[in-house]
């Protein structure tokens, strides 16, 4: 067995995918090119973002929010996936899984509103563009942003404490890759309708109430576009939504399949793969979402790698 008798009784032990101990390596390779990807091109993002002066906009201070998120993200749960599948043992300290439990948990929910508040962005720049200055004036962003990071570390701290208080009866093998709230109710010995009424209700409050905000603020925003009359400014109307909406499409549906359901009826590879997807596929993807469908970003970082622009930067 890969679990050393001498780790501590209060460590959970991760399983990963326990009966396809093949896939271990395959998966080292794909989770550590993935992590230098999403490291490599969040960084670029936030640096470019905040140094380069074209770039010093609401919407880009927002899309170097989400670039920030996402390194973290990533950064709380793909270390110690790494340490698990390449060392003898599978485990992680009881501190260690509350604090990963907390931070992912945190993270995601400070994404699912900082989506909506991109939305909003975008509906005020075209919809609104007279009023745009004022409607997202620097002080206006910075306020929305620090309220979005500390709604989502808020709704992070009921669940977490939720989840952490349910007894468990000394069980502590968890049937997935890291610390996740489905897959620790999965380890209680007791009733827990109580904490999946919960779960539902605030994932329905930070999933479906700005998903439902996000695709309302897009249909002012299409009836918006569909009245401009160049075809060139239409087509950049929509250039501009589009890596919003890829990104909005990418994070909402998998999250919304984990945390809008029972996780009675949870099933453990399904769960395992959903996680894995908006954990860290949606974090690596969503630089060079916005990367490679946006000219400005291009631009802004063909500018980077030229000597000049450290040398205006300092």
């Amino acid at each position: 067995m890969w679990i050393n008798n001498q780790s501590s009784l209060d460590d959970f032990i991760l399983l990963g995918f326990p009966d396809r101990p093949w896939l271990e390596t395959p998966f080292f390779v794909i989770f550590l090119v993935a992590y230098i990807f999403a490291l490599l091109g969040n960084i670029s993002i936030i640096l470019v973002s905040h140094l380069d002066p074209q770039l010093d906009s609401p919407m880009y201070f927002f899309v170097s929010n989400l670039s920030l998120l996402d390194l973290c993200y990533t950064s709380s749960t793909v270390p110690q996936m790494l340490v698990n599948l390449q060392g003898p043992e599978k485990t992680i300290s009881y501190g260690g899984c509350v604090a990963q439990l907390y931070i992912f948990l945190a993270l995601g929910s400070t994404e699912c509103i900082l989506l909506a508040i991109m939305a909003f962005d975008r509906y005020a720049a075209i919809c609104k563009p007279l009023h745009y200055p004022v409607i997202m004036n620097q002080r206006h962003c910075i306020h929305m942003a620090t309220g979005t990071w500390i709604s989502g570390f808020a709704n992070s701290l009921v669940q977490s404490t939720f989840t952490v208080l349910t007894p468990r009866c000394g069980q502590r093998v968890i049937d997935h890759f890291f610390c996740e709230v489905p897959a620790l109710l999965k380890l209680a010995c007791t009733d827990t309708h109580v904490n999946e009424a919960e779960l539902n209700v605030l994932g329905a409050l930070l999933l479906l109430v700005p998903l439902t905000l996000i695709l309302g603020t897009y249909v002012f925003i299409a009836q918006a576009v569909m009245r401009i009359r160049s075809a060139e400014s239409r087509w950049k109307a929509f250039n501009t939504c589009a890596s919003h909406l890829l990104v909005v499409s990418l994070f909402y549906l998998t999250a919304i399949s984990m945390y809008v359901q029972p996780p009675s009826s949870y099933s453990h590879d399904r769960g395992k793969i959903m996680a894995l997807f908006y954990g860290i596929v949606t974090p690596t993807l969503n630089p060079f979402i916005y990367t490679l469908r946006n000219k400005d970003v291009k631009a802004a970082l063909r500018r980077a790698l030229t000597k000049e622009f450290w040398v205006r930067t300092r």
